[in-house]
């Protein structure tokens, strides 16, 4: 039980410091990005979804030298004999899908039950981020529209349906 827990400790940590790091580093070079606002909120999508799939690696690796390598848990149902079923595995806890066909048993049930909650968790932090970004970012889509036509020499009317949607940020 002891190597479990320690396990599932060291695993949060590294997880949560991966994702953090891939928003931190994003955050700081999105607006440096010389692309069009749509560009940059899909840029924060995939960035997100790089950190989260480091993360599902990270405790496909762990299953893997846990329960493969030093017989550490064990995995029931369907076998679990290489990497690809660890991370399988993995992915399938850590969003909390939870299809059965292979499942844990022994100690290996604590870091399951340890990914899904860690990853619900990374998951609600990065769609918060993903959020923040989207509003940053969402409303320069028109400011764009009207510097393109300002320098075409044309006068752009505002949408009306967008900015009851989507109004104009403070100071803008």
């Amino acid at each position: 039980m002891l190597p479990a827990l320690t396990a599932s400790v060291v695993l949060v940590v590294s997880t949560i410091l991966v994702l953090y790091e891939t928003l931190r580093l994003t955050s700081e070079h999105l607006a440096e990005l010389p692309v069009p606002p749509r560009a940059r909120i899909l840029v924060v999508v995939l960035m997100t979804f790089i950190g989260h799939t480091i993360a599902v690696w990270i405790y496909a690796g762990a299953y893997w030298l846990l329960v493969l390598q030093l017989g550490i848990g064990a995995f029931a149902g369907a076998p679990v004999t290489s990497f690809e079923d660890c991370l399988y595995f993995s992915v399938v806890a850590y969003t909390s899908l939870g299809f059965g066909d292979h499942f844990p048993t022994s100690h290996t049930r604590l870091l399951a039950g340890v990914e899904a909650l860690n990853g619900l968790l990374l998951i609600g932090w990065s769609a918060s981020f993903t959020y923040l970004a989207i509003e940053r970012y969402w409303p320069l889509h028109g400011k764009a529209r009207a510097h393109r036509a300002a320098r075409a020499g044309q006068g752009v009317e505002p949408e009306p349906a967008r900015e009851r949607l989507f109004p104009p940020a403070p100071g803008a």
